[in-house]
């Protein structure tokens, strides 16, 4: 089998020229088919590498010949394959990423201890604390024996958890060591800085150690980063693997584990389908607060309402054909609106109320600098799966857009949270209406759920607060409800021609303050069913501003975030599963103004 060199280098140094000294490193490792990764940046040169032996020398002699680099030394291990993929050169603002400003290691480091006089200290028993500054998952591997760790994921959060250590720790002796050395370059200074007055760092790292001492006072194998992932004392790879998923080292034992799933997850990964469910929903969660803070519609932004041309306004001039689509606006306002160029055609070029128009066209009509109403938008996440999103909507918050609403609404939020999909309510609740409410992933998952809601297969309970206590436990509304909506898109009970409809309710509670709390099965789908039949039968729900006491509509559809609450919520919803065909049942936590009722 082939022999490869791999080397492992870095040097302090400030270099200049980076552009022009990346394209010629990146064209002769490729020429000298080199893989691995080399790191340039103005404070000097970090790389891993590896190749035939021939070639190595070559690489080195080269990065010998650029000023700085003269006394550049490597590390070399062998393998009996290539550890890279590819050969990358990358321009990089440190080295070794740390985020501290003023520790410059090309100007003045912490005084090295030689792995030879280390081996000695340690065989005396000197007092001195061993600091190992790796991340977690290398010191997992192996480490020196009795050393101290510093539980960080990124040499990073080296800073903070040295700000940690007990104060007298600041008098004693202590040796810093990492892989190769680089990550003590900065750290001895920084700890320094921070009031350490005994610092060494172990000159070359844990590899040069091995390279020296073998594996004396040292427990286990030294992480890598490359696909050999670990190497031994005598800088030989292991049988140590990397989980794929989280890239935590595996030894030979933990390869053999039930949970370890090559490609995929290991034990320290694994998550049941729950587990696994509860970590997207907070994902989606931590993605939806910077979408709603500030709200997407609070900032000016220019609105484009689409207009099609239908067949009977070919022909005619945009007005006409406007005041024909839109009949409630007069023609004199539409040329005022042309007039101040807010009529666009297809391609957004401003046109004249005397455009000729014709079938099947588009034209836009730009409402400039709008800015909408406050909603709540702390949508939460029940449930999710492959078929559906069960949320508890807050309010008041419109599902879609219309009228004042056209980002501040639900649709906009899902949409931006689960782009590319195109998330759709399976049905609706009005704006001030909190609850559980289901969402269909895709068409044919919508199509397999709508069904249900026809057949009355979906079963639907509330909770409900009203004005009034109904003298009986259970009692039931048949009222048929209007076709057509009326003032605010409310409706009404019509007796000769509305729509059949059917709610049962049942007393939950009556509160001392003349309020009831009651449950509300709707057996039928009427828009602002659970509203008017309460309504109609004289117990109007607290908070609701269009259907007020006294049979009075009023003048508000969607309230204000500060305004009373509407206290109808819905609470518990039951259906056929899409994907999986059995019942289940979902449940939104009742608010606040439902008390303690939530069984």
């Amino acid at each position: 089998m082939p022999k490869f060199s791999n080397i492992a280098a870095y040097k302090f140094a400030v270099l200049t020229d980076l552009r022009s000294l990346r394209a010629r490193l990146l064209a002769l490792c490729k020429s000298w088919e080199l893989k691995g990764t080399i790191l340039l940046s103005t404070e000097g040169i970090n790389l891993f590498a590896a190749g035939a032996p021939d070639k190595i020398d070559l690489l080195l002699a080269e990065l010998r010949s650029f000023p700085g680099l003269e006394t550049l030394q490597a590390k070399i291990s062998e393998s009996d394959h290539q550890p890279f993929n590819r050969m990358l050169v990358r321009l990089k603002k440190e080295i070794i990423a740390f985020g501290v400003e003023g520790i410059a290691p090309g100007s003045r480091t912490s005084p090295k201890l030689d792995a030879k006089t280390l081996k000695q200290w340690l065989d005396e028993g000197r007092p001195i604390t061993l600091l190992d500054t790796r991340n977690d998952y290398e010191v997992k591997l192996g480490t020196f024996k009795n050393a101290l760790t510093v539980d960080i994921d990124h040499f990073r959060e080296f800073p903070d958890a040295v700000r940690k250590f007990p104060e007298q720790m600041k008098e004693q002796p202590i040796v810093m060591f990492c892989t190769g050395g680089i990550r003590c370059e900065k750290a001895g200074p920084f700890m320094e800085r921070e009031g350490f007055k005994n610092i060494f760092q172990l000159d070359g790292g844990i590899l040069k150690y091995f390279e020296e001492c073998g594996g004396a006072h040292y427990d286990g194998e030294c992480f890598v980063f490359d696909q050999r992932v670990g190497v031994d004392p005598s800088l030989h790879e292991t049988d140590s693997d990397q989980c794929y998923n989280c890239q935590t080292p595996l030894t030979k034992e933990e390869q053999v584990h039930v949970l370890f799933v090559p490609g995929k997850s290991c034990p320290y990964c694994f998550k049941t389908p729950e587990q696994e469910t509860a970590l997207n929903i907070a994902r989606r969660h931590e993605a939806i607060r910077p979408l709603i803070t500030p709200l997407p519609g609070s900032q000016p932004y220019d609105n484009f309402k689409p207009v099609s041309i239908p067949p009977d306004c070919d022909g005619g001039t945009l007005v006409q054909a406007l005041c024909r689509i839109v009949k409630h606006v007069p023609a004199e306002e539409w040329e005022a609106e042309c007039a101040r160029g807010l009529l666009l055609n297809n391609d957004r070029e401003i046109v004249t109320g005397s455009q000729i128009v014709r079938t099947g066209e588009y034209y836009l009509h730009k409402f400039p600098n709008i800015v909408e109403p406050d909603v709540n938008g702390n949508v939460e996440i029940l449930h999710e799966d492959e078929a559906l999103i069960v949320l508890n909507k807050p309010a008041p918050l419109p599902m879609h857009a219309g009228g004042r609403f056209h980002r501040n609404t639900l649709q906009y939020i899902l949409d931006r949270i689960y782009h590319p999909q195109k998330p759709r309510p399976a049905h609706r609740l009005d704006a001030n209406t909190t609850g559980v409410l289901l969402i269909t992933r895709t068409r044919y998952f919508a199509s397999k759920l709508q069904p249900q809601f026809a057949t009355g297969n979906i079963q639907k309970v509330y909770l409900v607060r009203v004005q009034g206590q109904p003298v009986e436990d259970t009692f039931s509304c048949d009222a048929p409800i209007s076709v057509e909506s009326g003032e605010l898109g409310s409706r009404k009970v019509d007796v000769e021609e509305g729509l059949p409809a059917r709610t049962e309710f049942r007393v939950v509670r009556r509160d001392a303050d003349g309020t009831a709390l009651l449950e509300a099965r709707p057996l039928t789908g009427r828009t602002n069913q659970i509203r008017v039949h309460l309504w109609h039968l004289g117990f109007p729900i607290c908070g609701d501003a269009a259907y007020l006491s006294g049979g009075k509509m009023g003048g508000t559809q969607t309230l204000h975030p500060t305004d009373p609450q509407l206290c109808l919520h819905a609470w518990r919803i039951s259906f056929n599963h899409p994907l999986t065909k059995k019942r289940v049942e979902f449940c939104a936590p009742p608010p606040a103004w439902a008390g303690e009722h939530c069984h």
